[in-house]
């Protein structure tokens, strides 16, 4: 029977994102009945967190929304009862993002939040915190679903289904909306004509078909995307623009952050570049979480300022909410999301995360048969996957040999003589925020 008042979580409460949340929420209150909303962070973020609940309460006075913001740092507290959780949470903060993106910079490697060395350490730092989440979860709130957030979200998705014994789990990002949107910009159609099969791994993510009006013009879509001149790109990482022969040759979409893959030179001058100015993008996202609070402590703010999505999280609580929405209401649309590969992508196996595009109901994900990937990308997603494997069990065993193991497997580190550089060096650097580890100190040489 469904729940006409819900209880929803938000691990991470304090994140600037949160606004992005505190809107969908709003928008959508007439079928998703959210009546308690728990925002829950740790003691270094708890200025961030009530500042925010400010601005959510704010927000909610306007609307006229019955909903009761909440803040806690204790989080079982908030998980009792449960039925939504949303994990949102950086481990290590900002300062370790930087120290992510730095590091593999400094010795001319790509420095980059969720791909190279960068998103492995985020990994590292992130699965252990997520698990133990789950684990409470299955006490405080057995039947409440656990919707990730959390970068990198692939390989975070891949342990929960691996070492997590919740079965109620789900990944989620933007970057599929993004590209949906650009390419209804390019078309210049409404984006709720335009349906897209997407297939692959979190941040390797393919269109593979496009429908408009439930018409196939898969064709027409990739054709357009490769003339237009139009530069696809999430706020969160640069403008990119393809060469057009290639999208012709690919026939499929590739997803932005196939830059550090695809056009790995480029991608790595560019971050050279900024990194010898002093200007790596956690940097300025540092500066926009500034400009952001200032933003949000304004006693007349009352709604999601525009200046959010310059951080990123634009189509945050489409993504979010729609999940949400759709699972709490049993809708059986189409979404994207990382979940258990199931023979959806007959190129990785059964138990795999995968990003691809499902049937969302009130039991979850299904996902839609997609066969078999193109042989122009098959392979980078395959490899991709086993790193991410390798990554979730480092995460989970604290072996130094597995998380060096992984650091070499990444097709963006060029050596196993560089992938023990960096993987000594950024060990190191998040020494308190790897406890599992700690052992590794002895393995070293």
């Amino acid at each position: 029977m469904k729940k006409e008042a819900l209880k929803l979580v938000v691990i991470g409460g304090g994140s600037s994102y949160t606004p992005e949340l505190i809107e969908g929420l709003i928008k959508r209150h007439g079928h998703l009945p959210v009546k308690e909303l728990w925002l829950v962070d740790i003691e270094d973020g708890k200025q961030k967190l009530e500042i925010i609940a400010l601005l959510a309460r704010r927000m909610v006075k306007k609307a006229g929304t019955p909903i009761e913001v909440y803040t806690t740092l204790e989080r079982t507290r908030a998980l009792r009862g449960a039925d939504f959780v949303i994990t949102q949470v950086r481990v290590g903060l900002l300062a370790g993002r930087i120290k992510d993106e730095r590091i593999p910079l400094s010795h001319g490697v790509t420095g980059q939040e969720t791909n190279g060395p960068g998103g492995l350490f985020l990994g590292l730092r992130t699965i252990p915190v997520i698990l133990q989440i789950a684990k409470e979860m299955e006490k405080l709130c057995p039947d409440a679903w656990l919707v990730n957030f959390s970068n990198p979200s692939g390989m975070v998705t891949e342990a929960l289904l691996r070492y997590s014994t919740n079965r109620k789990v789900v990944g989620l990002c933007n970057v599929p909306f993004g590209v949906q949107r650009a390419l209804s910009a390019v078309m210049g159609v409404d984006p709720s004509r335009l349906r897209l099969d997407f297939a692959g791994l979190n941040h390797m993510v393919f269109g593979l078909r496009t429908y408009l009006d439930g018409k196939d013009v898969s064709e027409e879509a990739t054709q357009a995307m490769a003339t237009s001149g139009v530069r696809i790109s999430m706020n969160n990482i640069p403008p990119i623009h393809w060469e057009p022969q290639f999208i012709e040759a690919l026939k499929v979409l590739p997803c932005p952050y196939l830059r550090y893959y695809f056009k790995a030179d480029e991608s790595l001058h560019e971050l050279l570049e900024e990194f010898k100015k002093g200007e790596t993008r956690a940097e300025l996202v540092s500066k926009m979480e500034d400009e952001l609070f200032r933003l949000y402590q304004d006693e007349d703010l009352d709604v999601k300022p525009p200046q959010l999505e310059k951080r990123g999280g634009a189509y945050y609580s489409d993504a979010a909410c729609n999940l949400i929405d759709s699972i709490h209401n049993n809708k059986g649309d189409i979404q994207t999301v990382n979940t258990r590969n199931r023979g959806a992508l007959e190129d990785l196996g059964h138990d795999s995360a995968v990003e691809v595009s499902c049937l969302i109901t009130g039991d979850g994900p299904k996902p839609i048969a997609m066969g078999r990937l193109p042989a122009a990308v098959r392979g980078i997603v395959q490899q991709l996957k086993a790193f991410e494997e390798t990554a979730a069990e480092a995460a989970v065993t604290g072996d130094y040999g597995t998380g060096l193991l992984a650091m070499t497997m990444h097709p963006l580190v060029p050596s196993d003589r560089m992938a023990k550089i960096l993987f000594d060096e950024m060990l190191l650097a998040h020494e308190k925020d790897l406890p599992q580890f700690q052992r590794a100190k002895k393995q070293r040489v």
